[in-house]
């Protein structure tokens, strides 16, 4: 199992490759995580890492605390670290070599050719079918009325006398838990803290982004 790591979607770049051909690229910068709970069988019942990303900011340590909430605060002192705004955890086969407060950077990623992308997609609102689902609609000739833009019909016959769920309808668009994988690794860059990956990633400039290791490329375990 790989570690997940939280960052930020900071836009979208043009380089070149070798053959001098465009690459479009996303820039996803990922400051330093750090370790706020490493989970055991004795304890917890499984094995994980619990990682920590954003830290809370004020002007006073009474602003910082204020900004977090009381449960968490608890957990970040037991810790030892500062309060951060997102956790995110990643089952492991072993947390040997890990420590509370050790911060991890992108430099993870340095041997890693392909990546998966998570992150929450661009609110749209509540839209029609025609911008959904991409419905060609009915023609805007005379007599055709306003309904031009509409589903149709979306009933039954007698039997089974209901509408079906799960069929294609008006309604809120976006805002969905997307995962872009096997996104190439296309630089590394630990001073800034930044990856960059050849496509797109989910979400809007300077949302939050989950980054791990391909799981469809990853090595495959010797069975000797």
């Amino acid at each position: 199992m790989a570690l997940t790591m939280m960052g930020k979607k900071r836009g979208m770049i043009q380089l070149f490759d070798e053959k001098g051909n465009v690459v479009v690229c996303t820039v996803i910068q990922a400051e330093p995580n750090v370790v706020t709970q490493i989970k055991n069988e004795e304890t917890d019942g499984y094995v994980a890492l619990q990682l920590g990303f954003d830290k809370v900011t004020g002007k006073t340590q009474q602003t910082i605390e204020a900004r977090t909430k009381k449960p968490q605060l608890g957990h970040f002192k037991k810790a030892g670290v500062e309060s951060r705004r997102f956790l995110v955890e990643s089952r492991l086969d072993s947390t040997e070599g890990y420590a509370l407060g050790q911060e991890i950077g992108v430099d993870l990623f340095n041997d890693i050719e392909f990546v998966d992308a998570t992150a929450i997609s661009k609110g749209k609102g509540y839209q029609g079918v025609m911008k959904r689902h991409n419905f060609r609609g009915m023609p805007a000739s005379h007599g055709t009325g306003p309904t031009h833009r509409h589903a149709g019909s979306t009933g039954m016959r007698s039997t089974p006398g209901r509408a079906l769920p799960g069929g294609k309808k008006a309604g809120q668009m976006g805002n969905e838990r997307i995962t872009v994988q096997n996104l190439r690794v296309v630089k590394v860059d630990p001073e800034n803290h930044v990856i960059v990956v050849k496509g797109q990633v989910p979400g809007p400039r300077n949302g939050l982004v989950y980054i791990t290791q391909a799981k469809k490329k990853m090595p495959k375990k010797s069975h000797k």
